[in-house]
């Protein structure tokens, strides 16, 4: 055990520590292994020399960021203490080289991370663009990660709202048999969305949230007219849209807005797939300067084993279905075509 004093030089102690010392309480958080004291601009530390060695460490990224921007918040401390890298020179987050980082806490205290290389990349991209489109199959996480995302956000006060939303198309069930009112027959539907956000946030925490606003879930139908500000807003299932309503959505982007859409090519619910206008949107603005395209494959499948062994017996079968008709259309017309030589 030692002891140590650590100076706030060119600091402004009441900028650094916040509110009720809230900034510092949060730094400090990170590291129960060790006692510290600040007094004014002294901050006495006592505990292990490793532990203090590496709040040293965090304390001067963090006056760095405070020098920088004149004022710290919860949010900065909270990336520093996760490890993530924040330039002196400009302020921004860089994600580390550590192939293991933390995106946010679940209610029991888990890690959630971005596992695979593209999940990894999603969290990159955000950094960098107001836009993104996450596809590829079920199973790679695209949407569980932009929701952990979306939830950091909000709890780093870096957004107001947070917006969840999916089109209202059935997948073979039959939704207006369900009891209830329009918001009853849909909260099924939009289940996986309830589940996510009930792993990252207290029930009846999201309760409340909801009750008030801050967070919302509604089919698509109901983000026509709206301007989003300060909105962290997620499209799922955007493979069941037509290229009208994803104009609509995309259109809705306000001031601040982080917007992310995911969906899968292949699981197509419209009755006819021909007007699924995700991929066609996707060519239309590609090339945009601050949106992104992230394509998900089945390496970064993260469910049970099986569930990317039943995507390539799906993807076998489509692929033969697909050369079946293929051929019976092109001996169709070959028949057709000795026919028409036959009768002249």
């Amino acid at each position: 055990m030692i002891e140590k004093k650590i100076l706030l030089t060119d600091l402004n102690p009441i900028d650094f520590y916040g509110v009720n010392n809230r900034n510092f309480d949060l730094l400090t958080s990170f590291f129960p292994k060790i006692k510290v004291v600040a007094r004014g601009a002294e901050v006495y530390v006592t505990g292990p020399a490793d532990e203090i060695r590496l709040f040293e460490e965090k304390l001067e990224k963090v006056m760095k960021i405070c020098r920088l921007k004149g004022a710290l918040t919860e949010y900065d401390m909270e990336q520093v203490c996760l490890e993530r890298i924040i330039s002196a020179e400009t302020g921004k987050v860089d994600m580390p080289n550590d192939e293991d980082y933390i995106i946010v806490y679940s209610n029991d205290g888990r890690a959630i991370k971005a596992r695979t290389k593209n999940q990894k990349r999603l969290v990159k991209e955000y950094y960098k663009n107001d836009l993104l489109f996450a596809l590829g199959p079920a199973g790679t996480g695209k949407t569980y990660t932009a929701i952990a995302l979306a939830v950091r956000a909000l709890k780093n006060r870096e957004v107001k709202r947070l917006i969840l939303t999916r089109p209202a198309v059935e997948a073979g069930e039959r939704l207006g048999f369900l009891p209830g009112d329009l918001k009853d027959k849909l909260d099924p539907y939009l289940q996986p969305l309830y589940d996510a956000l009930g792993d990252m946030i207290p029930a009846k925490r999201l309760h409340s949230l909801m009750e008030e606003g801050t967070i919302q879930i509604a089919p698509l139908a109901y983000m026509r007219g709206r301007t989003l500000d300060r909105a962290f807003v997620i499209l799922d299932e955007a493979q069941n849209t037509s290229l009208g309503q994803l104009k609509m959505f995309l259109t809705r982007m306000g001031n601040d807005a982080k917007f992310i859409v995911t969906g899968d090519a292949t699981q197509i619910d419209l009755p006819d797939k021909r007007n699924s206008g995700l991929v066609r949107g996707i060519e239309i603005v590609k090339n945009i300067r601050g949106i992104s395209i992230i394509e998900f494959d089945r390496d970064d499948i993260v469910r049970h084993p099986l569930v990317t062994k039943i995507v390539d017996a799906f993807e076998e079968h489509e692929k033969r279905e697909s050369r079946e008709k293929r051929e019976s259309r092109e001996e169709s017309e070959l028949r057709k075509k000795d026919q028409n030589n036959k009768s002249e």
